[in-house]
Parts: structure tokens; sequence; C-alpha cells
């Protein structure tokens, strides 16, 4: 199907949130369900560890066994799956240090949970003397493009999404928390961090994208940023420091996704204006959803909904919070991201039957 000017939230099993291309007619309120890999790891015994992350035949053979169990316990749900089901082997691999670990920080795996840098920081002077890695000679890039490679032969083309995280996001993973203190005691050193960043983004994005590419395919090149530390920077060191490079990347792809978490959007939206492209924004339900709406009549939109929230709210609590959430928001996605072993299924059956109800209502149908 022909791909829109907009992009939708996708939880492949075992793999954090992102983004995909959306194709053909969206429902007025769509639900994404996402579980950790604990969750994963205790209903089949799956590893997550670095084998998970490197094989990308045991990464198939888990995917299939993860496809199964969703459909099982939520039939005709298509919980995890991409259109018309294809199987993805790309998506999750190395989760969110993709872009750290090209500069030398090492991965921490775990065979519960998603992988994480490592705390190897970058002093000033390494800072000061930073370049971006040349990818043709990057050893850990070049083991994924292998990786790559061997998906294209097991399946014919590389389906799937490489988390890039955002620049913030990125810089935080190669300075630690002393990059948000060198925001104000050292601005041009960290430009110069925030801008070998950015570049290795979307270098690397862009080769990705290209092996990539099939003769069947008409997906469009599209980049997500996330800005999941946005709120710990103020709406004017974003706009300052990091609203110059998510303009940079979104120039470069054409379309754009901003990703907030679940946090508060309000105080950047009039930032995030300024980004061309922007075909999907995310937040929490504290910001002003009302005014999201209006800044971005034309993305397609998403709330985080915690996934403590999908837990131990009453069914009633759910249904109050989609109905406002369907009045002042959509059309837009409900990303329940995250879910963790021991919430009832229930619950997750009773969240995916509750999108359709406020749909019908304020959709006008």
């Amino acid at each position: 199907m022909l791909q829109t000017n907009q992009l939708t939230s996708y939880i492949a099993p075992g793999a954090p949130a992102t983004r995909r291309p959306v194709t053909g007619a969206m429902p007025f309120l769509r639900p994404e369900i996402g579980f950790t890999p604990r969750w994963y790891h205790q209903a089949l015994g799956i590893r997550f560890g670095e084998a998970w992350h490197t094989d990308p035949r045991y990464r198939k053979d888990s995917r299939l066994k993860m496809y199964a169990e969703l459909e099982r316990r939520f039939p005709g749900t298509a919980i995890g799956r991409l259109d018309e089901n294809a199987v993805d082997v790309l998506t999750g691999t190395f989760g969110t240090t993709v872009i750290a670990a090209i500069y030398g920080i090492p991965i921490r795996f775990d065979d519960e949970q998603w992988p994480v840098s490592g705390h190897h920081y970058l002093s000033e002077e390494a800072i000061e003397q930073l370049t971006p890695p040349d990818l043709d000679q990057n050893p850990f890039f070049q083991s994924l493009l292998e990786q790559v490679d061997r998906i294209t032969e097991m399946e014919g083309r590389a389906i799937g999404f490489i988390n890039w995280q955002g620049v913030l996001n990125n810089a935080q993973r190669l300075r630690g928390q002393e990059l948000f203190p060198d925001l104000y005691l050292a601005p041009e050193r960290t430009r110069h961090l925030l801008a070998c960043v950015c570049t290795t983004m979307i270098d690397a994005a862009r080769r990705l994208q290209q092996k990539q590419r099939h003769p069947a395919s008409d997906t469009l090149p599209f980049f997500t940023v996330s800005n999941c530390l946005v709120n710990l920077v103020d709406a004017g060191l974003y706009r300052e420091f990091l609203l110059p490079f998510d303009q940079k990347i979104a120039e470069a792809f054409g379309l754009t996704g901003i990703h907030n978490c679940a946090w508060n959007a309000t105080p950047y939206l009039e930032s995030y204006a300024r980004v061309p492209g922007v075909g999907y924004i995310d937040m929490g339900m504290d910001s002003d959803l009302s005014l999201a709406r209006r800044v971005f009549p034309h993305s397609r939109r998403a709330i985080m909904y915690p996934p403590q929230d999908v837990a131990t709210k009453p069914v009633a609590r759910i249904r109050s919070d989609l109905e406002r959430i369907a009045r002042d928001y959509g059309p837009c996605d409900l990303v329940a991201a995250d879910i963790e072993a021991g919430t009832p299924d229930e619950k997750i059956l009773a969240l995916i039957d509750l999108c359709h109800q406020p749909s019908e209502e304020f959709s006008g149908t």
C-alpha cells in the first residue's frame, strides 16, 4: 500500500517502541501495545542477552515464538505485527544503544531487559578532540550492516527499523550527567558534541536505509527523533541547543517523528512547530492536548499511556482517560508500551476494546 506522509507507533516483540510509516487508513483511536523483555522471558523463557542482538537467526526464532504467544493470548489483535504480517528480524537490535556503541561506549546486555550503554563517559578533552567516526571503518557499525545482509539472505529483504534515538539522548550516553551543566558552562564544547552525534545519526541512518532499499518497496525515508530527556532542559535551552539539530535531521530525511515519552511536551510545542515534515509526535497526558492538535493538525499524534496505569487503574478510570484523549487529541495512537509481567491479560484486552468505543463516539461515525 502507498505510504502517507505520516508515521505511526510500532512496537515489535521484545523491542523498545519506535515508529513506522502509515500505509492506508488509520483508526480514530488506535492502540499499540508493547511488553518488556521480562514479560516474554517469563512467558517463554527467551533470553535477551548478547546472542539475541548479534544472531539474526536466534532473533527470528524467538520472534516467531513471541508472535505465536501474542496471538494465543490476544487473538485477532495483531499486537507486535507489521502490515501483512511480515516477519521483522531487525527492529530492536541493540535497543537504543547503537549510536553510543559506534562511538565506542560498551553495551551491557541483560537476559531479561533491553541492553543499556555502559557508564564510560568522555572527558572534556576527549569531547574537544571528538570527530564523527568513519563508518566504513567502524567495527560496530559494520557488524550491524553484516546482520542486515544476513537478514536479507534469510528473508529476501531486511524489514525493520533501528532506534537511532535523539541528539540529546545520545550525547548524554557519551558525556553522562555532566552534559547538563556543560550546556551552561561549556556551550561551544557541548555544541561540538551535539554536532558530532547529529552527523553520525544522519550518516548511519542513510546508509542503513540505502542497504534496505528494495525494488518492490515504496517506503519513503524517515527519521524519528527520540527526545526522552527533553524535560531535563527548559524550553529556551531546547530552542538554543537542540532545535537546530532536530531541524537538520528533519531536512535530511523529509519525514520526521518526534518522541517525548510520557512527559509534558507543552513547553516545546512552539519549537517543534519549526521542525519541517513532522509526520508523528507523541507526548504524555499532562501535555496540553488541544494545543498539540492545533499545532500539529496533519501529523499522526500519539499518547504514551503509562504501563502502571494499564496495570492498576480501574477500567472505568481508563475509559475516562480515553474519552478525554479522543475528545481533545484524536485522531491518534494510544501507546501502551513497556507493560510488565503480572499485568492481567484481561486489562490489556479491555484497553484495546475501549479504544473502539470513544473512536466511534468522537469521530462522528
